[in-house]
């Protein structure tokens, strides 16, 4: 996984059945998503389980309006110096 994205490769049914441990390898091993094709056209997409968990969290954190609201205006406090160092909340948790 270069830079946290996958990689992806397109690969058709009839060259996946021969590779297919091997395909499941890279999946497993290096994140490379698979886009499946049958005559030249995507039909389905293979990932990994935490690749594909991790798209399912990231889908209800945008569909979640108040989380993604809290979240916006967090950035904004960011962006307009609104925040709290380090320090200030470590000496008050003492």
């Amino acid at each position: 996984m270069e830079g946290g994205v996958s990689m992806e490769k397109v690969i058709s049914i009839k060259e996946l059945r021969p590779k297919l441990p091997s395909v499941v390898n890279d999946i497993d091993t290096k994140m490379t998503r698979y886009i499946i094709s049958r005559r030249g056209k995507p039909l389905v997409v293979m990932l990994s389980i935490d690749d594909f968990n991790s798209l399912q969290e990231t889908m209800e954190v945008l569909s979640d309006k108040d989380l993604m609201r809290s979240i916006k205006k967090g950035m904004d406090e960011i962006r307009s110096g609104e925040v709290v160092s380090w320090e200030s909340v470590k000496s008050k948790l003492s």
